[in-house]
């Protein structure tokens, strides 16, 4: 019984018993619950959080700054030219740079070999460059609106200032927004500095997100050593003309290229424009290290793990049929002497499916004769009596076959001959041991190959 009819029922009996009852009225049903709109996607990251990873580069020079966030999204690339770096321990600069022109590296990464200290720093840390490179790409606005409020804690705390290795440099863009802009004093010349975040930001204003500290890394002097104690140390300014293509884009929270320094260094993969030009993170870099969070895997379209890209990356998408006809010529070589891919009609295809006689009469297939070995085969695999397409005839008129991937193949008919021979063949070499034989071919399977194709790749 529901609860309408209990109301009926009981109007009934309040009546029945000459209560008055006043004008009532069904209970109205509840109101039907309204679909409550979905929750914004949550940030992958937190403010602290990101605060937490920008603290180490934050004071870098604008330009050294961009192109540690753009090499920082392939941490694997990271990896590799940081154990270059480390192999190579004197090159640095633009020579440097040139050095791996020919590496399979993104340029951004290619770049920071002209920065040893900065490297070896990534390659030692490589969560932390993981952290920077999938902040950056899932927040790139949170990003760079930490490095603009570390350097205002850190210029408020008195270790922030033009020196002669930095200009600093403070605008007002809005009456409630300050950019403050890190250049190198001679353009030509870029210091790394080095600091400890918990002191030159002045109190850390998150206790349980505090600051990594990396010092120099060993094998790098600082002159200024003490200026660790009280704010930023500098190393040996670092010589460069191209190299240091990168730069902030404050206006749009974003990283731009400057074309014409980036040109000039990757004189190998050029870029169109003039002037800067937005930089674009690119997937096909990121050899399969999965992106962080579902917005950024969504948009560089890659699944988890980065699928996609390592499917093409071993060149399985899109150049199938390029690597099978590859194959077929390259089998064709190795077997015929290339006679058989010329006797092919074009968009013919070597299995049958478009061959005269069809995929199952392989008996009418005379276009696979005279190999190049100068045997007169034509119509060696022809003209089989009952072949439908079953096997491969033996040639006994032919020279010695050559070991491909139908070495050993026989018909069906060549078993008591096979046996006769062998029982021949044993009872002569039981005949003449003592070195007698040593005239003779014994004949041996041909031993299986690997693979079983016969195909190499290239």
């Amino acid at each position: 019984m529901n609860a309408r009819m209990v109301w009926r029922v009981g109007i009934a009996a309040l009546c029945a018993l000459g209560v008055p009852v006043a004008s009532a009225q069904a209970p109205a049903p509840a109101p039907a619950a309204q679909n409550a709109p979905a929750p914004a996607s949550a940030p992958v990251f937190k403010k602290e959080q990101i605060d937490q990873f920008m603290a180490p580069i934050a004071l870098y020079p604008d330009a050294l700054l961009s192109q540690v966030l753009m090499a920082s999204t392939y941490p694997a690339d990271v990896a590799d030219a940081a154990a270059w770096s480390k192999a190579n321990p004197k090159a640095t600069g633009d020579a440097a740079v040139k050095q791996v022109a020919n590496q399979p590296w993104d340029p951004s990464v290619q770049s920071m070999v002209a920065f040893p200290p900065v490297l070896a720093q990534m390659g030692a840390h490589p969560d932390w460059v993981r952290n920077v490179g999938d902040a950056f790409l899932a927040q790139p606005d949170d990003v760079m609106g930490s490095v603009q409020r570390l350097r205002a804690q850190a210029q408020k705390a008195g270790n922030l200032k033009s020196t002669e290795q930095q200009k600093v440099i403070v605008q007002q863009t809005a009456p409630t927004t300050t950019i403050i802009q890190i250049e190198p004093a001679d353009p030509q010349v870029v210091y790394v500095p080095s600091y400890n975040p918990t002191v030159v930001y002045g109190t850390w204003a998150y206790p349980a997100y505090p600051p990594p500290y990396y010092p120099p890394p060993p094998g790098y002097y600082h002159p200024v050593a003490t200026g660790l104690a009280a704010g930023l140390a500098f190393g040996t300014g670092i010589a460069v003309a191209n190299s240091l293509w990168g730069g902030c884009d404050w206006g749009h929270n974003d990283v731009n290229i400057n074309v014409n320094r980036y040109n000039n260094m990757n004189v190998n993969n050029r870029i169109s424009g003039n002037g800067n030009t937005n930089w674009n993170h690119n997937p096909a870099n990121r050899r399969g290290t999965p992106y962080n969070g579902a917005a950024t895997q969504q948009r560089f379209n890659q699944g988890v793990g980065g699928a996609q890209q390592r499917q093409a990356f071993r060149g399985q998408a899109g150049g199938a049929d390029a690597s099978r006809q590859r194959a077929m010529q390259s089998f064709d070589r190795t077997t015929n002497g290339g006679a058989a891919a010329s006797a092919r009609r074009p968009g013919e295809t070597f299995n049958g499916s478009r061959h005269p006689g069809g995929a199952g009469n392989a008996g009418n297939r005379a276009d696979l004769g005279n190999r190049a070995n100068g045997a007169d085969r034509q119509g060696g695999l022809n003209n089989r009596p009952g072949a439908n397409g079953g096997g491969i005839q033996h040639q006994p008129g032919a020279s010695q076959a050559r070991a491909n991937a139908f070495s050993g193949v026989r018909s069906p008919g060549d078993g008591a001959a096979q046996r006769e021979q062998g029982q021949r063949s044993m009872q002569s070499l039981g005949g003449q041991r003592g070195g007698a034989s040593a005239g003779r071919q014994i004949n041996r399977p041909v031993p299986a190959r690997a693979g079983g194709g016969g195909f190499h790749r290239r």
